[in-house]
Formats: C-alpha cells, structure tokens, sequence
C-alpha cells in the first residue's frame, strides 16, 4: 500500500511541472505583436474560388522583324482588279521580211498560168529545135524537120506541134515551100474522098494548083496524096511512100 499512496502524493506535484512546461512553451513561441504579420494567405487561411478572366489589354506597337531566317514563301494571293492602261511604248524597229502568204486559188491561179506560160514558151522553143529550117510569107511560118515520113505520119507530126501541113495558097507561099524543103515534101492536100477533087485536111477545095505536066493521073489507082517536086510544081503520089515532113504555124 505504501507504493500506491506515494505515487499518488506525487501527483500534485507532477500536474505542476507539466503545467510549467506548457505555459513556457506556449509563450516562446508565441508571436511579437510589434512584427509585421508575413504569413501567406495560402498558409494563414484557406484558398477561395478562381477569379474571373481579365479583359484583354490594348495592342502593343509592331515590333522590329526579326533576324532569323526567312519561311516558306506562302500561296499567291487573289487576282486584283486590272489597272488602267499605261501610255503606249515607242515603235520597234522592224523585224526581218515573213514568208509570203498563203493562198489556195491564188496559187492555183498562178500555177495554171505559170504552167501555160511555160508550155507555150517549151513548145515554140520545140517547134524551133524540131524544126531546124524555116520561112515566114504573110502570116505563116513554114517549118521542116528534115525527115522523110508517110503522108499520115507527116499529118500527126504537124498535128502534135499545133501545127498543119503546109498548104500553099499562091505562088509566093509555094515558094517558100519549095525554099526549106528543096523539094519532094508532102503537101496537105488529098482526093482520098473523091478521086480528082483535091481538098485541103479540113475538107476545103484548095483554089491554087501547081501541077506538073500530065500531073496528077492516078497512076496505078493509089495516087491520092501530093507532093511538091524540087522544080516547084505538084504531082499526086501515094500517100504511103516517104516524103519530107513540113508544117506550117500560123503567126
């Protein structure tokens, strides 16, 4: 029992010193009422709602470009109205000549007359080279080529020059026959039609006649073409024998 009652005579004493301690604790760390209270809100009391969003302030001056490099160069942007036009520039100088022009039936105009032209040139320039001799009387040209041919042959010859074969009209044309051939040329003269009726190729009946005594007789009944003999008169012949060739062109 002594234990019990000493522990409990010790307990005034015991309340005391913890009464002490507390009351020295509590008043060291008690806070100077001189000093000015630095305590954060967030510590001194507790946080309160978010305020609300600011407005926005005025727009800052532009600033200086800045000295990095330069980006991307962005789309082009849209086609602006056109602008009046500007005073006209001074004339250039003249450019080199072009090609000539086109032009279908101009060309074809020029070409038939180019080609008619030089047809008409080659064939007198042919008629001069076939024909190496020749004799002008009124307007007639007498042409030969120095060849012996057939009547017929003679006739297509001539035809393919544009010419005919000669036929005299009178004695100065007769002549001139007689001139470039020397004689022994065929004439354009025939009775193939009617024998003793003496026409020309187109059928006319020839009103100048030039026979030779006892000229023209049919001998052996195939004389139908005639001839001029180097003397200048005529003689019927057959139209198959060779003759000189010689045309006439009218001029």
């Amino acid at each position: 029992m002594l234990p019990l009652v000493r522990t409990m005579s010790l307990f005034p004493s015991l309340s005391l010193l913890l009464l002490s301690v507390v009351t020295t604790s509590y008043s060291a760390i008690e806070p100077d009422e001189s000093l000015p209270k630095t305590c954060p809100v967030v510590t001194c009391a507790s946080p309160g709602l978010p305020g609300r969003d600011g407005r926005d302030g005025l727009k800052g001056e532009k600033g200086e470009p800045g000295e990095g490099l330069s980006g991307i160069q962005g789309p082009p942007g849209k086609l602006g109205t056109q602008g009046n036009p500007g005073l006209p520039g001074l004339p250039g100088f003249m450019g080199p000549k072009g090609d000539p022009g086109v032009c279908p039936k101009c060309d074809d105009d020029l070409a038939v007359l180019q080609r008619e032209a030089l047809r008409s040139e080659l064939d007198s320039v042919e008629k001069w080279l076939t024909f190496a001799l020749g004799k002008k009387v009124g307007r007639k040209l007498y042409l030969t080529n120095g060849k012996k041919m057939t009547f017929d042959r003679v006739k297509a010859e001539c035809s393919h020059f544009q010419a005919s074969m000669a036929v005299p009209m009178n004695a100065e044309e007769n002549e001139a026959i007689l001139h470039i051939t020397k004689g022994n040329a065929f004439l354009g003269i025939t009775d193939k039609e009617r024998e003793g009726h003496f026409v020309d190729l187109t059928g006319r009946p020839v009103t100048y006649q030039n026979w030779n005594a006892h000229e023209p007789n049919n001998a052996y009944n195939e004389e139908h073409c005639v001839v001029i003999l180097p003397e200048g008169t005529w003689n019927d012949i057959s139209c198959s024998s060779p003759h000189l060739a010689v045309c006439e062109f009218p001029v």
